[in-house]
């Protein structure tokens, strides 16, 4: 490893920093996860001095979001997507509506806790809660039930109606009066639907369900309309901010919350009655509460039918959406089936044993495949050989056997092991989205379960509980699913971390790949996964450090990096290189990254929204998903890109909620897709975005060089050794707990 750049450094005027690091996790997790923009400043409402949905905040994928720019002739993946989702949310309602209680485990309560299920039960009863009603726990769990079967979704299914004109203009009347930008009429219109004017007089704080939307630019336009009716204590304020501090956690990766963290964030947002508050919440049905049992360190697993009578256990009260709460609970019981299920016997057990012989590294995992319905595979880069050769040893044994990745970068690249050639589209490797929406993959059988044996889903950290939930429960009976992926990656853009939550459960066979990822990067990467940041040998300039002083000359030095000093040194052209940085704002973030590489490398007016033929994007069809692209033209029908080789026209309208400039990324976006060179850009206000797995992230992106533009001083060190992932507060351990006897 060397601290010089491949060429002499040009001198650059300082640049003043900026905070551009996103602050938290919750604003991390969204942002990076898709394209929308948003401005910067808090403390007006989003549209003030931005367009609509231009926004830091984590709230920046709202329900305007979903959709794409495919003709009109042909419905797009993200919209077939979302009716896949659609009719997988109608399933789990029907669960809800036959499921005894939303308290599935646990025991005796009291005070709030007992209070809160009291409010719970009393709602399902049809009336409105006393804060002091106390009451006996529910029955223990029940055996999970079978799944009821998706129907297959349909590409011709329809997309999400537009408001109509007179409501988006009767809304924009309402935000006028109550001095909110007009330009939030059509998410809010959106959001709320018919009447969505008359539901924003009667609680102006209905604003929150518009995305980018704060507390404090909500208390403005409510004192606005209700003048001296507007009080901190209103129950419209408390439910609506318990809402919002929800649906903050989930862009943050929680699937629900602790009680009691819920109602000190309340507090903070200035609720006088927290509890109240959550009580009130709960029987309007915007949220739903659970209790689960915890077992003290040390002690065996139990399931719920081997306690006591009156026995007490400790236990946790949580709150959580409805929408990420009963995913996560229909994943528990998609998991389960498959544990608990033997696999269907396709091939005897000499021919499997006989495949896994001739396997190599890969042996161990066809034995485990062969046997078990769920299957963890976890290692590098490297270790995906071994998910190649378990699928090529599963077809030659006649398994209709197919492997789903996250990216279409990452399908290339599996395609290339299976020596199929860098193909973006080859039979039997699809991406997860192309499999969950029908346009690519085996289609499903009568019943609505997809038409496969086995399925190996590649990238799996980047799961969340809702395409987790969606896959498992379209499995057929006696299917295998193996999961497999890069346990020290960055997790997943939307709410969950079901990968880590299986590894920690140990409910099935967990095979550990042994082959390491090779030469400099890989021995950077390897040391970084483990909390130590080593200096490598780099004889052919594998690893180069950049030290830069400031954001300006971070900028400066990055440009340079990719138009000359790593084509000429390295070999690697610009359009090849990837520039990644810890977030959109600042003076070393993506935005102004970016504008500098485009002013080098494809200057020009930026007439179709700030685009021009032949820039690169980041284009994201649907919320925490992420495509690299070009710009091919621009004419009435929107933007013309080239993604994966596929052609894509996003219409004008969407172009600014779902494209952006690609040669600067984040992290976030980059996980899953790899390039011959990626240049890391590490300001001094990165500091407090660090961690180990976005470093580990960040670093692993490149095959053949990195270049690490190094600002940030000790705080990389400092993040690698001391700053493990942020924690996330999810039910999936607690759920699979009394379904699933754990792995010795």
């Amino acid at each position: 490893m060397t601290t010089e750049p491949p060429e002499t450094t040009e001198e650059t005027e300082p640049g003043t920093p900026e905070t551009g690091a996103p602050s938290d996790g919750a604003a991390r997790s969204h942002d990076e996860g898709g394209a929308g923009r948003a401005g910067d400043d808090e403390g007006a409402l989003p549209g003030a001095d931005a367009p609509a949905g231009d926004s830091e905040t984590p709230a920046a994928t709202s329900a305007a979001d979903d959709g794409t720019g495919d003709t009109a002739s042909q419905k797009s993946e993200a919209e077939a997507e979302l009716a896949a989702q659609r009719v997988e949310r109608e399933r789990i309602e029907r669960r809800k509506a036959e499921r005894n209680g939303p308290i599935e485990s646990g025991t005796k309560l009291s005070g709030k806790a007992a209070d809160l299920l009291a409010a719970v039960r009393a709602v399902e009863g049809g009336a409105k809660p006393a804060a002091t009603v106390l009451s006996e726990p529910e029955p223990s769990r029940r055996p999970a039930p079978e799944p009821v079967r998706r129907p297959q979704p349909a590409m011709t299914a329809d997309a999400p109606a537009a408001p109509a004109p007179q409501t988006v203009d009767s809304v924009r009347r309402v935000l006028t009066d109550g001095g909110a930008p007009e330009t939030l009429a059509p998410q809010a219109a959106a959001a709320l639907g018919e009447g969505a004017d008359d539901q924003l007089r009667a609680d102006p704080w209905q604003l929150l369900r518009i995305g980018g939307v704060r507390p404090e630019q909500a208390d403005g336009f409510a004192r606005a309309l209700l003048g001296a009716e507007c009080a901190p204590d209103d129950e419209r304020r408390g439910r609506a901010v318990t809402v919002w501090l929800l649906e903050q956690a989930a862009l943050a990766g929680h699937t629900a919350l602790e009680l009691p963290t819920l109602t000190a964030a309340l507090a903070q947002r200035g609720v006088p009655d927290a509890d109240t508050a959550v009580q009130n919440t709960l029987a309007e049905g915007e949220a739903l509460a659970f209790q689960d049992a915890l077992d003290e360190p040390g002690a065996p697993a139990r399931r719920d039918d081997e306690e006591a009578e009156g026995e007490e256990r400790p236990v946790r009260v949580l709150v959580g959406l409805e929408r990420y709460a009963l995913a996560e609970e229909s994943l528990a019981d998609g998991l389960a089936r498959l544990v608990n299920s033997a696999p269907k016997q396709d091939g005897s057990a000499e021919e499997w044993e006989r495949a896994a012989t001739a396997a190599g590294s890969a042996a161990e995992l066809i034995r485990a495949v062969a046997a078990h319905g769920l299957v963890l595979h976890t290692g590098g880069e490297a270790s995906l050989a071994e998910p190649a050769a378990l699928l090529q040893a599963a077809r030659a044994l006649g398994l209709r056997a197919w492997a789903a990745a996250h990216s279409p970068q990452g399908r290339g690249r599996f395609s290339a092991l299976l020596g199929e050639g860098d193909r973006s589209e080859v039979p039997g490797v699809v991406t997860v989205a192309g499999l969950l929406s029908g346009a690519e993959g085996p289609g499903r059988d009568v019943d609505g379960a997809l038409d496969l044996d086995l399925l190996v889903v590649l990238d799996a950290p980047q799961l969340d509980v809702e395409a987790a939930a969606l896959l498992t429960e379209s499995l057929p009976d006696g299917a295998r699913l193996v999961l497999a992926g890069d346990p020290a990656v960055l997790w997943s853009a939307g709410p969950g971390r079901v990968f880590a939550d299986l590894l920690a459960a140990r409910i099935c066979p967990q095979i550990a790949s042994r082959r390491p990822d090779p030469g400099p990067l890989g021995e950077l990467v390897s040391g970084i996964g483990i909390g130590e940041l080593n200096q490598v040998e780099a004889p052919g300039k594998e690893v180069v450090i950049v030290p830069v002083r400031d954001a300006g000359e971070a900028v400066h030095r990055t440009v340079q990096l990719v138009a000359d000093s790593v084509p000429r040194a390295i070999g690697v052209p610009a359009e090849q290189t990837q520039v990644i940085t810890p977030g959109h704002g600042g003076a070393a973030g993506t935005r102004a990254l970016n504008a500098a590489l485009k002013e080098r490398l494809n200057p020009g007016p930026g007439r179709f929204g700030g685009f021009d033929p032949g820039d690169r994007v980041a284009y994201s069809p649907a919320p925490g998903r992420m495509v690299p692209g070009q710009v091919v033209k621009a004419d009435a029908e929107g933007l013309h890109l080239s993604c994966a080789g596929e052609s894509v026209v996003v219409p004008k309208e969407r172009v600014e909620q779902s494209v952006r400039h690609g040669w600067a990324l984040t992290a976030h976006q980059a996980v899953g897709a790899r390039w011959p060179a990626a240049v890391v850009v590490l300001p001094g206000d990165a500091a407090q975005a660090l961690t180990r797995p976005w470093v580990y992230t960040a670093f692993s992106r490149a095959d053949r060089h990195l270049s690490v533009v190094h600002g940030a001083e000790q705080a990389l060190p400092r993040a690698v050794t001391e700053t493990p992932a942020k924690p996330r507060t999810t039910r999936l351990p607690a759920l699979l707990r009394p379904q699933v006897p754990t792995e010795n």
